[in-house]
């Protein structure tokens, strides 16, 4: 976590807020993922976010202030998974085609999920509406990527 953190870092990726699921593993994440952030993040934890299905995960997401920008959600899959891919809009170019085949192919645990939305409340986001610019694997990082 510390590899992608820095990664997220640099990339400049660092959320002003973070949902997480109420289970341990996701708050170990969320732990080892801060300092590499560099960041003090508002967290909320959500026991909703535990083993849900993507629509109840939309909700969470749906319930974030205004403020809550840029949002991070760490949870389980398949409701991570199935959200993201719900959000995303079908892909207008080759790298957002190619971002999105690799994440249907496979969303393992500690991957990136960076979608884009034209809305200014999160009330308002929607499936189809969000533009993947971002899809990273902890496989992806090198021992040296963030750096």
């Amino acid at each position: 976590m510390p590899r992608m953190g820095a990664f997220m870092r640099k990339k400049g990726y660092v959320p002003a807020a973070i949902f997480c699921s109420t289970a341990a593993r996701t708050k170990e994440t969320v732990e080892l993922l801060l300092p590499a952030l560099n960041a003090d993040p508002k967290i909320r934890y959500e026991e909703s976010l535990y083993l849900g299905e993507w629509r109840t995960l939309l909700g969470v997401v749906q319930s974030a202030a205004a403020g809550d920008t840029p949002l991070m959600v760490v949870g389980h899959n398949p409701g991570l998974e199935q959200l993201a891919i719900a959000l995303s809009v079908q892909p207008e170019d080759e790298g957002e085609r190619a971002r999105r085949e690799k994440l249907e192919r496979k969303f393992p645990t500690a991957a990136l999920a960076v979608l884009d939305f034209d809305e200014p409340r999160w009330s308002a986001v929607m499936p189809g509406k969000g533009h993947l610019t971002d899809f990273v694997r902890p496989r992806d990082l090198g021992a040296g990527a963030a750096e």
